[in-house]
């Protein structure tokens, strides 16, 4: 399968300055942009820059980014599931994951996680992937946003909204293991039925345990 990344960019005026999302952005641009230092929901910002940086140059990897004149800010993943996920199981060359969603504190609401999602959507080549993400509340910043899971769950699957993503229902423990965490997927206009049959085996692992 040939991945087709088309960069396309959004202005977004916030009330704490005027941000440009853009993307997807190759690993020598990203390189070359500042991190900011609050960018740590996932590992330290030094070592999240590397991995963005790593993605960005994978055949499948796509990042877009929230920049503040010349600081990443915010950024979004998408890149093939992590081998150890079922999600990989099926070899599945046109599934692929929104791996991590950030925005600094500075720049929450207004807007910008939404805004990031549609930026990602404004590249036609994803009407030929399924694009999962997974969400767990222990990922979540509830201390930094003062919400309770379910009010978090919520602003997520808003926000997910905006890009497309709709609640599907998966046996999958780790997902299972909480109310609040969800699995939402994207179904490309372009993808084939024999796709969506194996992505729904995937959601469905353990039917036939009982």
């Amino acid at each position: 399968m040939e991945h087709k990344k088309t960069y396309n960019a959004m202005e977004v005026k916030h009330k704490n300055g005027d941000l440009v999302i853009e993307g997807p952005i190759p690993g020598i641009e990203l390189a070359n942009l500042e991190f900011h230092n609050d960018l740590i929901a996932f590992r330290p910002p030094e070592q999240q820059h590397k991995a963005l940086i790593e993605i960005a140059d994978l055949p499948e990897g796509r990042i877009l980014i929230v920049r503040d004149m010349n600081k990443i800010v915010g950024y979004v993943t998408y890149l093939y599931p992590d081998p150890l996920e079922r999600w990989s199981k099926g070899k599945m060359e046109n599934l692929i994951e929104l791996g991590a969603i950030e925005v600094i504190p500075k720049f929450r609401g207004g807007g910008v996680g939404k805004a990031l999602l549609e930026v990602s959507m404004m590249d036609d080549a994803m009407e030929d992937y399924i694009i999962i993400t997974t969400e767990y509340y222990w990922h979540w910043d509830l201390k930094g946003t003062k919400l309770n899971v379910w009010e978090y769950r919520k602003v997520m699957e808003k926000m997910m909204n905006a890009g497309g993503l709709e609640y599907y229902a998966t046996d999958d423990p780790e997902i299972s293991s909480h109310p609040a965490n969800c699995l939402m997927a994207r179904i490309g206009k372009r993808v084939d039925q024999e796709s969506i049959q194996q992505f729904d085996s995937l959601r469905f692992m353990n039917r036939f345990m009982y």
